[in-house]
């Protein structure tokens, strides 16, 4: 077995066992991109090892996908498949495990009407509402995970010779993951446990507010009672230990709905699903965006808060040092799981439940009475640099410093 083969077995090994977890008598559920075929054979190999009782392979192909947006009739968009939600709520229900290659290609819809993209966004949102929900309260094992395609390689190594783009992506993607390591598994459990401890740091502070500055940045971010940190992992309903991202150098939580106020700029390309939008910059008053603009983009970026009304507000604030591994890459992955683990970073949209004490038990009244976002829609935008000063207020009402430089301090 030559060295590329090892890892990519090594690979596959780290995210059943740690991304899904999967548990003996399991079903397990694999979302691929088809380019992806000898990864995924891995992958449904070594669930079965782990004991897996079933393993269903979903298989996409972007090209199928854009030929819809190109020949599909107007009015059609707005139609998902309601056996489709239906399976991935029965899944969820049955105590089932989601892994998904999410590699989106950054260009997918260039020159697509963007209305089409947003439309066919919405419907699947607003089908699989019930199953998302279940993903957000993390009653269910879950994890996104990369894997090279050729388009997506084109576009993050477009100034390496061709043959090399597929290559480098590999690597790339093997070194966010620690899959060099002699014993992955194990240099995940400890990079999960320091990542806990910083977690468990940021919720002894209590911190009541934040300050962001940063070139085009001047916000302030308050926060909502019984808020929580969190990072690397969480356990589901039935007490299985999972991570929902790989790679992650996170630690998140939410910011109160309302108590969002000021001016955040971004500081690397969003890929929103498979639309690029560059340079964003927001206006929030009392938690809502007044003002939005974007250097290129932007007309996706108003569909996206278009979305409903919890779409203009936040969900998700992120701290993720500048000199993380991923951000000395040196390198834009256009892939927002990529990306937003070199970066500091907000979401628009959905909160997420787990991020409150209580919050997996109350309804969208309560937890919107509580001061958390409700929304179809959550998506992450960077806003990380080595410029980035982050002040938290104490209880007493003084500042201290957390960030300093994109750094802790």
């Amino acid at each position: 077995m030559d060295h590329f083969d090892k890892n990519l077995e090594k690979y596959a090994e780290l995210v059943v066992k740690v991304g899904v977890n999967i548990q003996p008598g399991q079903v397990l559920l694999v979302n691929a991109p088809i380019e992806t075929i000898e990864l995924t054979r891995h992958i449904v190999a070594k669930a079965y090892d782990a004991g897996a009782k079933y393993v269903q392979v979903d298989w996409d192909d972007e090209k199928i996908t854009r030929i819809r947006y190109e020949r599909a009739a107007d009015d059609s968009f707005g139609y998902y498949p309601q056996w489709q939600a239906d399976a991935m709520q029965q899944l969820a229900e049955a105590g089932g495990a989601l892994l998904r290659i999410k590699v989106p290609d950054p260009e997918l819809f260039r020159g697509i009407d963007s209305a089409k993209v947003s439309t066919a966004v919405k419907a699947a949102a607003v089908a699989n509402e019930k199953y998302q929900g279940y993903v957000r309260n993390n009653k269910i094992s879950w994890s996104l995970i990369k894997a090279p395609t050729r388009a997506w390689a084109d576009k993050v190594f477009a100034d390496l010779p061709e043959e090399e783009r597929i290559p480098a992506m590999w690597e790339a993607i093997f070194e966010m993951n620690r899959v060099g390591s002699d014993d992955p598994v194990a240099a995940w459990r400890d990079h999960i446990s320091r990542l806990k401890e910083r977690q468990h740091h940021m919720n002894a502070k209590r911190y009541k507010s934040f300050h962001y500055r940063a070139p085009g940045t001047d916000l302030r971010v308050q926060m909502p009672e019984g808020y929580l940190w969190l990072g690397g992992g969480d356990e589901n309903e039935a007490g299985v230990y999972f991570v929902a991202n790989m790679p992650t150098e996170e630690i998140y939580t939410m910011p109160h709905r309302t108590g969002v106020n000021g001016t955040v700029t971004s500081t690397l390309p969003l890929n929103l699903n498979g639309r690029l939008v560059e340079g964003i910059k927001l206006t929030f008053k009392d938690g809502k965006v007044v003002e939005y603009e974007a250097e290129s983009g932007r007309e996706h970026l108003t569909t996206l808060l278009e979305t409903d009304e919890g779409a203009s507000y936040l969900g998700e604030m992120a701290l993720v040092p500048h000199d993380s591994p991923i951000s000395q890459l040196n390198r834009v992955f256009y892939n927002t799981g990529i990306d937003e683990n070199a970066s500091c970073h907000f979401a628009l949209g959905s909160a997420y439940p787990v991020n409150i004490e209580g919050g997996t038990k109350m309804s969208k009244e309560e937890l919107l009475a509580h001061g958390v976002n409700v929304s179809l829609t959550h998506v992450d935008f960077m806003i990380g640099s080595a410029e980035l000063d982050i002040d938290g207020e104490l209880e007493d009402g003084t500042f201290e410093p957390v960030f300093r430089g994109g750094r802790w301090v």
